[in-house]
């Protein structure tokens, strides 16, 4: 219900417009003031959305009483009431964001006229109101789901420049200039734990949590410029073991990898995270990469990372006989520089360590390597090396026999007939029980593309579609093909169209667009 105020010293103005408007808008909640000062008072209290305002009134005049109540309630809206015809009033009450006055005496059907321009002014911005919250809502429903997406895109490279910068924007990044990667490990049977580590760091406000893969726990952690950088991942690693409780002994670990000072390098922060958590027996239940034991005989600056990076990419590509050419080159190397040889399989073990946590973020489901007995010499070292990483290899390749041959046109079909909505890898992940790591590799090798510039191509084409009704905004477009911002939309359709949608539509229509078309 719309409320209107009208503020008139002489009552039979008062009485005679509340007649008027009562008949003509039954559903309006009337109320008067007989002066200025009841005016300021009532509108406090009654909360009217239109006001009516004599300007010549004893005591407290209306432009006054208009400055004071709208100091205070700068949504109310105004029309002027008075018999003064003058430039003077009219400059001060447009200044002052008055929408309308009428003269004094009014016919029935001018007070009708300009009170109804205001009312279906106000019931405009209600709708708009009432529709841009509708549109928060959701989009806050969405955020988790964003936030998963992002950390996915980051951590497994699947960084598209377009879309990624629309979700850090809806996240809203933080304003430091270094993030590290955690990895946060469970122990079986604890995955309902997720969403309790997940409300942790939500509530210290500092990073990011990605989706679960098997029982691991990626986050970005955004660098506090008040903390050194060890105090806060401590902080927040004690955090976070505190929703384990008395079930932190039983395999609950946190792997912390090194600052960095852009988002494109939070992989390398991630992998580094991944090394440091490869033995969680230890008795401290969280480790820094920097604190690790070596990978290899020594690390060696550039060339060390490097290789750890192909490692990692060599597991997930299912490049087996690469991974175990490393293997066994770093069994050699310790060989032929003399090193013990306990040290040297403690050594291999945490390669193999970091190979099963990177199937098991995968999704494959495989058992912890161990060795079954002391190597006697170099040549059982590397035997016994080999039947560890052949029975992972066994588990990748049965976990990828379980699918469909058909899995992808499925997810394919999936994206086509779900573009308009909010799809993530991990929504699609769960469907299918597949990785998204796996999902973006399946899409590069079968389609030729990237699983999110399939989903911006299915969305921009139904726009298209949409174009060619003149009846629909922009805006309306924007929302009913799956996006959030029409900014941003316009932005996606010129990189991938080269033209705006302004643009595309008047050539489409063969005609200039009108304001319609282009209110964003």
């Amino acid at each position: 219900m719309i409320k209107l105020l009208i503020v008139d010293d002489e009552q039979i103005e008062r009485e005679g417009l509340h007649a008027i408007l009562q008949k003509n808008f039954a559903e309006l909640a009337i109320e008067q003031a007989k002066n200025g000062r009841i005016a300021i008072q009532m509108a406090a209290e009654f909360q009217p959305d239109l006001i009516l305002m004599d300007i010549k009134m004893p005591g407290i005049s209306g432009i006054e009483a208009l400055e004071r109540i709208s100091a205070d309630n700068p949504g109310i809206k105004f029309v002027m009431v008075t018999a003064y015809d003058t430039f003077e009033y009219a400059r001060k009450a447009i200044k002052l964001g008055v929408k309308d006055y009428l003269l004094k005496p009014s016919k029935a059907s001018e007070i009708v006229a300009t009170v109804g321009k205001v009312l279906n002014q106000i019931e405009e911005e209600r709708k708009w109101i009432e529709r841009n919250r509708l549109q928060q809502d959701a989009l806050q429903k969405v955020l988790p789901l964003v936030e998963t997406d992002v950390v996915t895109q980051l951590l497994f490279d699947h960084v598209h420049e377009v879309h990624l910068d629309e979700l850090v924007g809806l996240l809203g990044i933080r304003k430091t200039n270094e993030k590290f990667a955690l990895i946060v490990l469970l122990p079986n049977g604890s995955e309902s734990f997720y969403t309790a580590v997940k409300d942790k760091v939500r509530q210290t406000g500092s990073g990011w949590v990605g989706a679960l893969y098997g029982r691991q726990i990626p986050i970005i952690v955004f660098r506090e410029p008040d903390r050194t950088f060890r105090s806060q991942a401590v902080a927040l690693a004690n955090e976070i073991l505190s929703v384990a409780k008395s079930e932190v002994g039983t395999g609950w670990f946190v792997g912390i990898g090194n600052a960095c000072g852009a988002l494109d390098q939070i992989r390398q922060s991630y992998q580094e995270a991944l090394i440091a958590s490869m033995d969680p027996t230890l008795p401290v239940k969280y480790r820094f990469y920097c604190d690790t034991p070596v990978l290899g005989v020594a690390r060696e600056g550039h060339l060390a990372k490097q290789r750890e990076k192909q490692f990692f990419d060599q597991i997930r590509l299912g490049q087996w006989e690469q991974v175990r050419a490393n293997i066994m080159d770093s069994i050699r190397r310790y060989e032929n520089e003399g090193a013990d040889l306990l040290q040297a399989q403690q050594r291999v073990l945490e390669l193999l360590w970091v190979a099963s946590r990177v199937l098991i973020e995968m999704g494959v489901e495989t058992d912890m390597p161990l060795y079954s007995f002391q190597s006697q010499d170099y040549r059982q070292l590397r035997a016994e090396s080999g039947l560890l990483l052949d029975l992972m290899r066994q588990s990748y390749v049965k976990h990828y026999e379980r699918l469909e041959p058909d899995t992808i046109q499925q997810i394919k079909q999936y994206i086509v007939e779900h573009s308009h909505k909010d799809i993530t890898l991990d929504a699609i992940g769960k469907r299918v029980g597949l990785s998204p790591f796996y999902i973006s590799k399946m899409f590069k090798e079968q389609l030729g593309v990237n699983y999110i510039d399939f989903l911006t191509e299915c969305r921009i084409e139904k726009a298209k579609k949409l174009m060619s009704d003149p009846d629909k905004s922009l805006k309306e477009i924007t929302f009913e093909i799956g996006y959030h911002d029409p900014n941003y939309f316009s932005k996606v359709f010129k990189k991938m169209c080269d033209v705006s949608p302004t643009e595309y539509r008047k050539t489409l229509l063969g005609k200039k667009t009108d304001g319609k078309f282009d209110s964003m």
